[in-house]
């Protein structure tokens, strides 16, 4: 491999992460040289080592391969390191514990030469894929793995059926441009939300997976912790379902309960009456809470490049700015302001005495929720537009 490089240009570089895997680790650089010669590919082999403290490292030089020491944690944190250092145009990246058949390696090369941005292995038979015996994990294949892979389809547009596959091949370039950020397991579902939202070029082909061959260690992977910050990452990719989703439901229900608690509406055995005002009071401003979050976390995240850029947010803008925001602001205070007044007058009627709180509190209800709205709205449109400002 070494000589290829001394000879001609590299075409691929096989960046595989290696965390104590003296277990596997031979086998899998074999595997991938092998793939290479028997098809005339033009590659090297860079282990990107995370710390290990077993014979790995030594392994890795014995076989050929070139070894970059990461400091850094983390399985990001390796394949960035490895990454960095790989030479070739394209990239293809793979676990050191032998699950995955390195001798696959051509089927990715040959799409990406087809000139697709990213090549994903996919493992399940969704996919054209297959699992051999004990080779995944009961709630990993059944339940996390399609939930997951549902889920990067129906939010980001992914076309693939295997989020997890370890097992995948990129163009450097494309690499480059998504500023990848994620140092943790997340990297591998960060690169593929980021390369549909940018709309690279995804093409997917099918692979087998075999069982972990490794006996020193258990996997690194673990299910509850591993899926939870999956499902985090997801979540903090896409305001929509985290802030915009939960915020309409909010707002829709607490504008049904004023629809019937205004006119005091009778429903069978049940009235909804001021306590019903307040429930959707709190309503309302907790949904409208979140829409300002999803302002806010999109806005922040285009503009720190952890997301790329969204039509929909810019037309937003075009049509909302600050000025905007002040003067829908100051119609909510002054509205609002109006209400709390006419129900100070209906006490200063009374004499400041007792009020019917029944007919009083459909003033202050919506007249005080008006004016908690203009005043979020002030700070918000601010906020929002500071976080718009690109610093230098």
């Amino acid at each position: 491999m070494s000589l290829k490089r001394q000879t001609e240009a590299i075409e691929v570089s096989v960046v595989i992460p290696c965390l104590n895997e003296e277990d596997t680790l031979a086998r899998c650089i074999e595997k991938a040289r092998q793939a290479c010669r028997e098809h005339s590919i033009a590659g090297e082999i860079v282990v990107a080592d995370n710390g290990s403290t077993d014979l790995s490292r030594a392994i890795a030089e014995r076989h050929g391969a070139r070894v970059v020491m990461i400091k850094e944690p983390g399985y990001g944190s390796a394949l960035m390191g490895g990454i960095a250092a790989a030479s070739g145009q394209f990239v293809i990246i793979g676990d050191a514990d032998d699950s995955y058949d390195f001798l696959e390696l051509p089927k990715i090369v040959e799409k990406l030469r087809e000139g697709f941005d990213l090549v994903q292995g996919c493992r399940l038979p969704a996919g054209g894929g297959s699992i051999r015996p004990g080779a995944m994990p009961f709630l990993h294949r059944w339940i996390g793995n399609p939930f997951f892979s549902l889920l990067v389809r129906k939010w980001f547009g992914a076309p693939i059926n295997d989020v997890y596959c370890g097992l995948r091949g990129f163009t450097k370039a494309m690499y480059e441009r998504l500023d990848q950020r994620c140092t943790g397991m997340e990297f591998a579902t960060e690169m593929i939300i980021k390369a549909s939202l940018r709309g690279e070029k995804i093409a997917e082909v099918p692979i087998t997976l075999y069982p972990d061959k490794r006996t020193s260690h258990a996997p690194h992977l673990k299910t509850f912790r591993d899926g939870w910050r999956t499902f985090r990452y997801f979540l903090m990719c896409s305001p929509r379902w985290l802030f915009v989703v939960p915020g309409g439901v909010f707002i829709a229900f607490g504008l049904l309960g004023y629809l019937v608690a205004m006119p005091g509406l009778r429903i069978g055995h049940s009235t909804f009456d001021a306590h019903t005002l307040l429930f959707a009071s709190l309503a309302i401003l907790c949904g409208y809470q979140c829409i300002l979050f999803a302002v806010f976390a999109k806005t922040f995240a285009v503009t720190e490049g952890f997301l790329p850029p969204d039509r929909h947010l810019e037309r937003f803008f075009e049509v909302v700015n600050l000025e905007k925001g002040l003067a829908v602001a100051a119609l909510a205070v002054l509205a609002g302001g109006s209400l709390l007044l006419v129900a100070v007058w209906q006490w200063w009627l009374t004499g400041f005495g007792h009020l019917d709180y029944a007919r009083t509190m459909r003033f202050v209800v919506p007249g005080a929720t008006l004016v908690a709205l203009g005043f979020q709205t002030v700070f918000s449109s601010f906020f929002v537009s500071l976080l718009g400002m690109r610093r230098k």
